[in-house]
């Protein structure tokens, strides 16, 4: 009835409803047919708006209509509908409060469109405040005031309506509820006593920012006589409640903080609102830590919420914000033995989230001189010394390695605490913890621990290395043994090993010898785990031994991470350890069963081998290229593009030969990919398509940029002109500032390239008949907005490329220009001679600022 309605507006639509209502009357049935009626032509008029993100033709088509419809509701049926609501209200209150629910529903979801005059009156205001003194239709009624009250309005009538809403609540004792009032009833009621907070703080704006000095702070005095409610609501021990009333108390902090001078009273008020966000940090002895379900799920995304009010607190009173966490942690930390869980857990985070809250130079810094000590670094000191770390619960724990992480400053001022703080990462509290969550996340701390204090941490260099060798045990997860930590926790260790091997003041022999240790069993094991992989049937099995592969690997490149150069690596006597990686590792490459994540891993290795290795790392290219390209397929050779492009990059003309072996395959598998039809609504397949154009054209550039250009000429006639082609074709056809932007670099360097006196003719031909062209017809074309950022460096190159045409035959393409070309686009002589002149005087600069501007005056 909805779609029709819709369907047949305005010829049918108004008078539908009418004769709806009048066949019903007031019998239940039919008003509850009705009121459902009017429920589904809201939702299709209002709900699918708002799921029109996409502005496709026929969202845009649906959603004009729908303002259509409202705009023709407004006029001829509004009025009858609230005069409806009216008489339903009347008649059901008292006998039948499931249809006055509904009713009160029909009403709310309406407000948002209709006049809010025909809601916001005597008449519909006091019989909703009476429904407020009704257990059954409460609930109801405060979400269609709560609507009504959100409703856009000028801020004098919005105060004034909110303040009369108060006043009736407030002499109904509505703002003297007890903890044990009926929850439901607190959570309905909470929303709306937020949003007449909220709404008179947005009047205080708006009264402020019209210059109506007494009017704004009457909106302000009246916010704030809401707070002492409202901070009561905010710390009900229903969590829903507490959250629905943030929302307000972070508008007030957020005024105060707008405001010149924060009075007492008003700091006052800050200093409550911190003591009730500190009480509703607090977990239940009843969160279930080990596995975690929607109810503790819905706390740590209400914890997010009460940060982000510590956060404005921070703002507004940070010395307040920074003695009340003191006050906590050093009271907590002085008996925690005798504390609940969630009280420690409290005082350590409240500390931790005091970096975030407050900027570095309130805290101040941390100094070797304790007599310059902050009262941040008095509290780290109290949390490191006080043994905090041993209390038996693992959000305890977590959270005190969290909280020393993040404060790893503190230990460059007094490093004499950092073994206390490395042993308890290294036994029974960190990663040998029994529970696998905290082993995990110490895994990681510990890595970014070491990494920064590097200059701090190195006398403890073997010790740490010795003490982790047993959690760095590579074994197959097929063998059935349950480790300590996952591979993806081992990935952190062994990243923090190299680190150590690579930085630590260690003689160069003892360097690799430690490297050697480190990754010797994982080249050992390699080549037996995949000939297991190789004669394994069962897929399950051969899943589980790729994976294990493919960790082994990626401990290797993790520990390159620390490794910045091929210069590190020599120094450090390590780079035969990495050669001895890949001869154990790249035969992997070759294997058919399970590539997908085996080849990932190996691609990765490569590309930090090449960053760690020299010509060491020659010989074991053309094979491993020739196995990641044996299939030539697309997404094989998108893979290896970024590896091409890195090797050109590093070695240049050395590996010529090899990149002209490969070049016809790279070139097949990438025109095979761009040849694949795509449907008209396929976004996937576009993004796709557009994916592999950017790779080509990376590719082209980087041959190019590197002295590789013989590469493209050197090919058969026919396949060079498919490249030039395709390059033209991209800086031409394709709505892609990025790949345009690369075609008109690609096509300046070939300019460059081969575009001088001793050019031949087939060459020139291609220039002037595509090249130069493409620099008018691509910045002319409707797609190409020239007010775009990445558009406007698109342009720049295809002005660099028409600066490259003109230093390579200068009188030659001016001439062109002016007599044949500029003629076909019907640009007048004059103007012709103008460009030509701009063309051949002015700098590059000034050339793409006139080009810019020429492109402008020929779209208008």
């Amino acid at each position: 009835m909805a779609l029709l309605f819709l369907a047949e507006f305005p010829e049918v639509g108004p008078s539908l409803l009418d004769e709806v209502l009048r066949i019903v009357g007031l019998s239940p049935a039919g008003v509850d047919l009705y009121l459902r009626l009017l429920l589904a032509i809201d939702g299709e008029l209002v709900d699918r708006d708002v799921l029109h993100t996409a502005q496709c033709d026929l969202a845009i088509q649906e959603m004009r209509r729908n303002t259509t419809v409202k705009d023709g509701m407004r006029e001829r049926s509004v009025p009858r509908l609230v005069e409806s609501w009216l008489q339903i209200l009347y008649t059901f209150q008292a006998s039948n409060a499931e249809l006055a629910c509904l009713c009160l529903e029909v009403v709310g979801a309406y407000v948002s469109w209709i006049d809010i005059n025909l809601i916001a009156n005597e008449r519909f205001i006091s019989l909703l405040l009476g429904h407020m003194s009704v257990d059954v239709l409460r609930e109801s009624a405060c979400d269609c005031l709560l609507e009504i009250v959100s409703k856009g309005m000028e801020p004098r009538d919005k105060m004034e309506l909110v303040e009369s809403l108060s006043q009736v609540l407030e002499a109904a004792g509505f703002y003297n509820l007890q903890q044990n009032e009926d929850g439901d009833f607190l959570a309905h009621f909470s929303k709306l006593l937020c949003a007449m907070g909220q709404a008179l703080l947005q009047s205080w704006a708006r009264f402020g920012k019209a210059g109506a000095a007494p009017e704004a702070a009457q909106a302000f005095d009246a916010a704030r006589a809401k707070l002492p409610v409202m901070l009561g609501l905010l710390g009900h021990s229903d969590d829903d409640i507490s959250l629905n009333c943030c929302g307000f108390c972070y508008d007030y902090l957020h005024t105060l903080k707008q405001l010149p001078d924060v009075p007492d009273l008003q700091k006052a008020d800050v200093e409550a609102i911190l003591l009730a966000i500190i009480k509703k940090l607090t977990y239940d002895e009843d969160f279930n830590f080990e596995n975690e379900g929607e109810e503790e799920v819905m706390f740590l995304d209400y914890r997010k919420q009460l940060k982000l009010l510590l956060d404005k607190v921070a703002q507004v009173a940070p010395n307040l914000l920074l003695l009340s966490v003191h006050r906590v942690v050093t009271g907590t930390l002085r008996d925690w033995k005798d504390c609940a869980f969630g009280e420690v857990e409290l005082a350590l985070r409240l500390l931790y989230l005091l970096g975030e809250a407050l900027p570095a130079g309130h805290c101040g810094h941390f100094s070797g001189d304790e007599s310059k000590a902050s009262v941040l670094q008095d509290m780290v000191r109290t949390v490191v010394l006080s043994g905090v770390s041993h209390y038996q619960h693992c959000a305890v724990t977590l959270q005190f390695f969290e909280t020393v992480v993040r404060y790893d400053k503190f230990f460059s001022a007094e490093p004499q605490h950092i073994p206390e703080v490395l042993v308890g990462f290294l036994d029974c509290r960190g990663l040998r913890h029994p529970n696998a969550k905290v082993r995990s996340r110490c895994s990681y701390l510990l890595s970014r621990f070491v990494k920064s204090l590097s200059k701090q941490i190195m006398p403890f260099v073997e010790e740490i290395l010795c003490q982790v060798q047993d959690l760095l045990v590579f074994s197959p997860r097929v063998n059935g043994l349950q480790l300590a930590l996952s591979g993806e926790d081992q990935l952190f260790l062994y990243e923090m090993a190299g680190y150590l091997v690579a930085c630590g003041e260690l003689a160069v022999g003892r360097k690799a010898e430690l490297l050697g240790s480190l990754l010797g069993p994982l080249t050992a094991a390699f080549p037996p785990l995949l000939a297991r992989l190789s004669a394994e049937t069962d897929e399950d099995r051969q899943a589980a031994l790729a994976e294990s592969l493919a960790h082994a690997v990626s401990f290797a490149s993790r520990t390159s991470k620390a490794f910045s150069s091929r210069a590190t690596v020599r120094e450090s006597g390590c780079a035969d350890v990495y050669v001895a990686c890949l001869s154990a590792f790249l035969p992997a490459l070759a294997c058919p069963l399970q590539r997908d994540s085996i080849r990932a891993a190996l691609r990765s290795f490569l590309h930090r081998m090449l960053v760690c290795l020299d010509v060491e790392l020659l010989p074991y290219l053309p094979a491993a290229l020739q196995a990641m390209l044996s299939r030539g397929d697309t997404r094989d050779v998108l893979d290896a593009i970024p590896l091409l492009n890195q090797l050109v990059g590093k070695f240049k003309v050395q590996v010529q030969p090899l990149v002209r072996e490969v070049f016809p395959v790279v070139l097949t598998g990438i025109l095979g990919g761009l040849r694949l039809p795509v449907e008209e609504n396929d976004q996937s397949a576009a993004l796709e398509k557009q994916s592999i154009r950017r790779a080509y054209y990376t590719f082209m550039l980087a041959l190019l940029t590197n002295g590789l250009g013989s590469i493209i000429s050197d090919q058969g006639a026919m396949d060079a002109e498919q490249v030039l082609g395709s390059v033209v074709q991209g800086a031409m056809e394709f709505p892609d500032p990025v790949a345009q932007k690369m075609c008109f670099t690609i096509l300046s360097r070939m300019i460059e390239t081969w575009g001088g006196g001793d050019a031949l003719p087939v060459f020139l031909d291609f220039v002037y008949k595509r090249v130069v062209p493409a620099c008018f017809l691509a910045p002319l074309k409707p797609s190409f907005d020239l007010m775009d950022a990445q558009t406007t460096v698109a342009l720049a190159e295809c002005a660099l490329t028409l600066k490259s045409v003109f230093q390579q035959r200068g009188p030659e393409l001016l001439l062109f220009l002016r007599q044949d070309y500029l003629p076909s686009l019907q640009i007048t002589p004059d103007v012709a001679q103008e460009f030509c002149q701009v063309l051949e005087q002015a700098d590059t600069k000034v050339f793409k600022t006139y080009l810019k501007a020429f492109f402008q005056r020929a779209k208008s």
